[in-house]
Formats: structure tokens, sequence, C-alpha cells
């Protein structure tokens, strides 16, 4: 169940069924760090970068307080930020429920949670491309293909059994 709270009058201004009080803080928010930055870094607006200041946090609003299609609980705006903090920063495994802490070689690497996305940013790729470039003819580094004799073997509780008195304990004694 999700209730969640409306407005339906804004200084005057009748909303009618009234906005997600939510998504209008959000927009507040957005409209306030972003027309604030541009404000400082590049002044007053004219006719043709108004849309520059007015459009991107109105998208945002709308589209990042919509529900997401992956998760129901969760608004797209949620999904886009931990898609991001997982690109950037990576994802801290959880071994045995936090006992113990990753260590760095447990991480995912950044090259692997970018996947190909990331090989375009990285100079060794130009390098790669520009190296894959020059060469003509493939080489074969591989030889024949070794053959497979794979046969799956059922045992049963007789062959078990049979098996069990040769690795460990043979006997429990009563009295212990």
């Amino acid at each position: 169940m999700d209730i969640e709270t409306r407005q339906h009058e804004l200084m005057g201004i009748d909303l009618g069924e009234g906005a997600p009080r939510r998504a209008l803080v959000l927009g507040f928010v957005l409209y306030l760090l972003w027309t604030g930055g541009l404000l400082l870094a590049f002044g007053l607006p004219n006719r043709i970068t108004f849309t520059l200041y007015f459009l991107p946090p109105l998208l945002v609003a709308i589209f990042g307080t919509q529900r997401s299609r992956h998760n129901d609980r969760r608004w797209n705006v949620t999904v886009w930020a931990l898609s991001v903090r997982y690109l950037v920063l990576g994802h801290r495994p959880i071994i045995c429920g936090g006992r113990r802490s990753a260590a760095r070689v447990e991480w995912i690497p950044r090259r692997a949670r970018w996947g190909t996305k990331g090989d375009s940013l990285r100079r060794e790729s130009v390098r790669a491309r520009r190296a894959e470039e020059d060469i003509t003819d493939p080489v074969i580094v591989a030889g024949l293909p070794i053959p497979h004799d794979v046969r799956p073997r059922l045992y049963g509780p007789d062959v078990v059994f049979k098996a069990r008195p040769r690795g460990g304990k043979t006997q429990v004694r009563a009295g212990k």
C-alpha cells in the first residue's frame, strides 16, 4: 500500500487533484541547484538559453518521480543515481553477512562494471584499435582440438557404503 501526500493549492493557485509533494520538493531543489549554478556561471538567460535553464530540471522532475519499471518501490531518479554510483564507485560485496569486509581483490573491477561502455574512454583501447588496424593476417596460436570422452557415472548407496570405512572412523563405540 502506497499513500502519498498531495499538494492541492500552491500560493493561492488551485492544482486540481494535486501534485505529489515529494515531486514538488524534488523539482524545487533541482531548480534551485541547476538554475542557481547556471546563473552564477553564465548570468541571466536570453531567449535562446532560457530553455537550457528551464527544461532539464523539469524533465528530471517529471520522469524521475515516476515509478521504476524494474522496482515498483523506487523512483526512476533513485535507479539512475544507483546506476551512476555503481559505475563510478563500484560495489563492495557483503561476505558472511557482513562479518568480514571484502578485500580489494574481491570487488568487481571497473572494467567489468563498465563493459564495452568504457572501452571508448580508455587510451589503451585506442592504442589497441590502432594496432588491430595494422595487423592484416590473423595468426593461429592454438593447436588441434582435444577430444573429450565424458561419461557420467552414478554411484549408488552400496558403493558409497563400501567407500565409507576407508576414509574415516569405521566404528562408533556405544559407551561414548
